[in-house]
């Protein structure tokens, strides 16, 4: 990987901190000019789904990292070669992309992986101003809504954070960097849960949440059928899976090609190899690939059956949206197979999931802040 370099070095913690805060507020500073007069409340509603947004961009740019296998062009944490920037690091990259031109450390690797970052502790800045917020506002007696999720969620990024770090210093360890992209999107469905509880929203309550309760349990159920999905696609990209299947339906001319179920779901391993040193086997990749995909087809029955019931309870544009994602999804797989992994298609894949998990929270708490009327048979 070049140079050797220490894989902390805090030197540019503090440069790396005021470019967080700089990103930070020029989000803050647009959500005070659109809710000026409105009251603090208003602000951080606003923000909240403000940073809803931005941790969602910060999910697809994550996948961007990872797809053009930048995660490592800044081998240590949290600078470049303990530098803030990689103009900084310019002699040290350079002289790394010299000795492997193709290798993880290049000028453009660089600074994707540092933009990540910078844009990370952005995002991390802005949580931190929903919970201090949050915290002002139910100590001034302005509102009763509850401090502990603002507070979860500031507690979490800090977790994301050193999943990041470890992502780097571990080597782009699978089970870490699985473990990343699940605390992005787990991130966000906290975000969604808490941009949908205004001030003046209620529970229903009665017969109308009578009605929801089915409905509730059966969000909750596709919402953990696709975290099992998730976490599956996360080590098909992590371990470079995608393409040891590149037909579909079958894989590799037949409907069960030869898989090493074991090897290839050894969860703590380095990246390429078994936990012994030894080489990963085509066979376990291909069980990697293959489970996935089998698991796609159980995803989709289910949110189609979810469309379904949404559309009996009248909830008519939630449906159009599951299924406009379902169908996403299934165009991004199809593409990541038969057209060899495309780039747009890879990104568009995993925001689709991100954006499923979103709109099941949002369709969670929207069946619990209003009534909802089934179709009559």
């Amino acid at each position: 990987m070049g140079p050797e370099t220490p894989l902390y070095h805090f030197g540019p913690t503090a440069q790396i901190l005021l470019l967080g805060a700089l990103i930070t507020a020029a989000p803050l500073l647009w959500v005070l000019r659109r809710v000026q007069g409105r009251g603090p409340a208003a602000l951080l509603h606003r923000l909240t789904w403000v940073t809803l947004f931005l941790t969602f961009d910060l999910v697809l740019f994550g996948a961007y990292t990872r797809l053009s296998d930048s995660g490592l062009g800044c081998p240590d944490w949290p600078g470049c070669y303990g530098q803030a920037t990689p103009i900084g690091a310019g002699a040290q990259i350079q002289a790394a992309q010299d000795l492997m031109p193709t290798g993880p450390v290049t000028h453009g690797k660089a600074w994707v992986e540092m933009l990540h970052r910078y844009l990370a502790t952005g995002v991390g800045g802005l949580i931190l101003v929903l919970c201090a917020g949050s915290w002002w506002l139910r100590l001034k007696g302005h509102s009763q809504r509850s401090v502990w999720w603002p507070t979860f969620t500031l507690f979490w990024v800090c977790i994301q954070g050193a999943f990041g770090a470890l992502t780097v210093t571990m080597k782009l360890f699978p089970a870490i960097v699985t473990l990343h992209l699940l605390g992005g999107v787990f991130l966000l469905a906290l975000l969604a849960w808490q941009a949908t509880q205004t001030p003046d929203a209620a529970p229903v309550a009665g017969a109308a949440s009578h009605r929801g309760k089915g409905l509730r349990t059966a969000l909750a159920l596709a919402g953990g059928l696709l975290w099992m999905q998730i976490a599956l696609g996360g080590w098909v990209s992590t371990n470079y899976a995608v393409l040891v299947c590149d037909t579909f339906p079958q894989c590799q001319g037949s409907y069960w090609p030869d898989m090493a179920f074991a090897q290839g779901f050894e969860l703590w391993r380095p990246l390429g190899h078994t936990s012994w040193g030894e080489l990963l086997s085509f066979q376990a990749l291909t069980a990697i690939h293959y489970v996935h995909r089998l698991m796609a087809y159980g995803v989709i029955a289910v949110m189609l059956a979810l469309a379904w019931l949404l559309r009996h309870h009248q909830m008519h544009r939630w449906a159009l949206g599951l299924f406009a994602l379902v169908c996403l999804q299934c165009l991004t797989g199809l593409s990541n197979v038969v057209l060899g992994w495309p780039m747009p298609a890879a990104i568009l894949h995993t925001g689709g999931a991100a954006a499923m998990m979103v709109w099941i929270v949002l369709a969670w708490q929207r069946t619990r802040s209003q009534p909802l009327t089934p179709i009559a048979a």
